[in-house]
């Protein structure tokens, strides 16, 4: 937002030179992000935040130079000559119903059939009016803002704009229908053709500003062409009304428009300022147009907009900020700013504070506090230690979580961070479950919290892989979202991602391509780190892995990580132009398991006994079905059984393979004999085969 210094010098007496001022505006919080021109001419580049509406102009930013400097602010009083003897005097009614209260006593009457939406509706009309180019003071000021001059009135509402903040709008009030204004909701079918010369179809839902007989304004938006100002207007009627900031968002949303008027009125502006809008307005016009007021001004206000007071109390202002600043100190600075802070004890250790029709933004006292603070100086505070009582509190899961991070930094992974929503398509492609909708969606890509956390790994490597990185290994840590049980359910999930080559053990081979097993090696030691009784893989993934090139496991029964390949399909329809390998481990299910701890143990002192079994298998049969078989037999001797050789085609039938399995028998208190072993084998042998497994000779 542009501000000109030598525009906030006609409100404040200032010393200071531009650079000084910029730097405690931004000390401030009114941010001053760089400075163009110089004398005069210059410009302040300002970020003012969404929540600071008041400081979305000169007066505003003028009324904080003000209380930096303890200076006095001067007032803006628009000086008008007397209203035409036939009109009534100023008059205000309060609105709602089919009629305006007492229409005859306006000069034009004003119609409020939507007061929720619009409280407060001020105008003035003025008579007789000569429109020209505005004044060179007035066009250059417009011109520094990057503001095209128009003509004299429409010139005056964007300087009164830029002055106090309050946007305005001018009618050729001989175009108006009917000789009244209405407001209220579009009706079906109408239409209007905007300033900017496009129709638009106006829906129930738009707010807008009508005569008797069409709308001639989207409210709070932007006026209408058929009434607009040109070198034949005569007569003005100008318009200053406070508008619901979410209607006005959302028609300007709607209607993909944005203005500098809706970009005020969607943050909240002062209600008490529609009438000195209004004046301002009509004092430029006659200073440069001529003619006469056509009576006083029409203030209908429809539902009254005060804000309530707030208890402000001395020793929370000490608690949070110290025992540096005194009761009047605290009463100093927000009079200052415009509040009106009144004592309610003698011993000032509470006051009430009513807060100024222009700040919205302040509401609780926390509030009051921190314009205390910035006012002030932060840097003014002596350095203290915040209070503190109790102890910091260990997460249940903050150990296990530590070393499943630690264990992926280690691995090569990079930490990473996704959005958590997702689209329908997505939600419904990479998940079974049902998806929470989000009420207020940003976009149908972001309309449902994530189901699966795929989706934005895949976004991630997407990105990387767009600007040239081809080896990547990334990890997210964080939740899904499942609707169930009539409730939303969270579930903590890590993600993994990886595509590119894999350096080799020696420097003079080449890197190969990441494969399956390693990330399959990868999520073999994330598993390793919890006490379990077996693990065991089987092909059972869900239908976006490729299928023979990814794995579930499952830990003592329950299914705990799934991996491998995308499947070529997903590749192609998200463009990753080269094999991905993506991982979930469901931690909801992972961290039912304690973490493992090293327990020592002596080695044996009895040999061990090695027996080899060769057998012929349907490829229907796991190797997990193997292990559960002889786990079965619990032979306690047995230490291990571990498949060393499998083999396909040959004189092995189709269907089938040849599997060669080790078993590795040892005793801790003896030497074992020869028959105890072939026991062992006899009975491993028949659990095999009643597996349908055929013994190789």
């Amino acid at each position: 937002m542009k501000i000109s210094p030598a525009w906030l010098r006609e409100f404040v007496d200032l010393k200071v030179d531009n650079h000084r001022l910029a730097e405690d505006l931004t000390s401030v919080g009114a941010a001053v992000e760089g400075i163009t021109g110089n004398g005069d001419s210059a410009i302040f580049e300002m970020e003012i935040t969404t929540n600071r509406p008041d400081e979305m102009n000169h007066y505003g930013v003028a009324r904080e130079a003000a209380a930096i400097y303890d200076l006095p602010l001067k007032a803006i009083r628009p000086s008008l000559p007397s209203a035409l003897k036939s009109s009534s005097s100023k008059w205000i009614g309060i609105a709602g119903g089919p009629e305006p209260v007492s229409p005859s006593t306006a000069p034009f009457p004003i119609e409020i059939q939507e007061p929720d939406l619009c409280p407060r509706f001020s105008a003035r009309a003025i008579k007789n009016v000569s429109i020209k180019p505005s004044p060179a003071k007035v066009a250059e000021r417009l011109a520094l803002l990057d503001q095209r001059p128009i003509n004299n009135a429409v010139d005056a509402t964007n300087y009164v704009l830029w002055e106090i903040g309050k946007p305005t709008h001018v009618f050729d009030m001989d175009l108006l229908e009917g000789g009244r204004i209405i407001v209220r909701k579009a009706r079906e079918g109408e239409t209007l053709k905007t300033l900017d010369g496009i129709e638009r179809k106006l829906t129930t839902d738009d707010l807008v500003v009508a005569d008797a007989r069409k709308p001639v304004g989207l409210a709070g938006v932007m006026g209408g062409f058929d009434t607009m100002i040109t070198e034949k207007t005569r007569n003005i009627l100008i318009e200053s009304a406070w508008w619901d900031p979410a209607t006005v968002r959302r028609t300007s949303r709607r209607h993909a428009i944005h203005t500098d008027a809706s970009h005020r009125f969607e943050r909240g502006a002062d209600f008490e300022s529609t009438v000195l809008s209004c004046d301002l307005v009509a004092e430029m016009i006659l200073a440069s147009g001529g003619g006469e007021l056509a009576g006083e001004v029409v203030d209908v206000i429809a539902k009254r907009m005060d804000q309530a007071p707030i208890a402000l109390h001395m020793s929370e202002v000490r608690r949070i900020l110290g025992k540096g600043l005194s009761s009047s100190q605290v009463l100093y600075i927000l009079r200052k700013l415009g509040f009106d802070a009144t004592p309610e004890r003698t011993d000032d250790s509470e006051c009430t504070v009513h807060v100024p029709s222009w700040r919205l933004d302040v509401s609780r006292e926390i509030d009051l506090i921190e314009e205390i603070a910035r006012v002030h100086g932060y840097d003014k505070f002596p350095n203290t230690l915040p209070a503190f009582a109790g102890s910091v509190i260990e997460t249940p899961e903050a150990k296990k979580d530590a070393k499943l991070r630690s264990s992926l930094l280690g691995l090569g992974y990079d930490e990473a961070i996704s959005l958590v929503f997702i689209s329908h398509e997505d939600a419904t492609k990479f998940s079974a479950a049902q998806a929470v909708e989000l009420a207020n969606p940003q976009s149908e890509e972001a309309s449902v919290m994530r189901t699966s956390a795929v989706p934005g790994m895949l976004n991630m490597i997407g990105y990387n892989l767009n600007r040239g990185i081809n080896d990547v290994r990334l990890f997210e840590a964080g939740n899904i979202y499942e609707y169930g049980d009539g409730r939303s359910l969270e579930k903590k999930r890590i993600s993994l991602g990886a595509t590119g080559s894999v350096l080799t053990a020696s420097v003079n081979q080449p890197a190969r391509a990441y494969s399956f097993f390693d990330l399959k090696g990868d999520i073999e030691t994330l598993l390793s780190h919890f006490q379990h009784g077996s693990v065991s893989y089987n092909p059972r993934t869900s239908d976006y892995y490729h299928p023979g090139r990814s794995a579930r496991a499952t830990m003592d029964g329950a299914v705990v990580a799934q991996f491998g390949q995308l499947h070529p399909d997903v590749q192609n329809a998200q463009k990753l132009r080269q094999d991905v390998f993506i991982g979930e481990i469901y931690l909801d299910r992972l961290y039912n398991h304690a973490l493992y701890e090293p327990i020592y143990e002596a080695l044996p002192r009895y040999p061990a006994v090695q027996r080899d079994f060769s057998f012929v298998f349907d490829d229907s049969v796991w190797f997990e079905k193997i292990e559960n078989a002889v786990a079965e037999l619990a032979i306690r001797e047995l230490r291990s059984l571990a498949p060393v050789e499998i083999f396909h085609g040959g004189s092995v039938p189709a269907g089938k393979y040849s599997l060669l399995l080790r078993a590795v028998f040892q005793s801790n208190e003896r030497t074992l004999r020869e028959d105890e072993v072939a026991q062992w084998s006899a009975q491993i042998i028949r659990a095999l085969e009643q597996l349908g497994g055929s013994q190789r000779a």
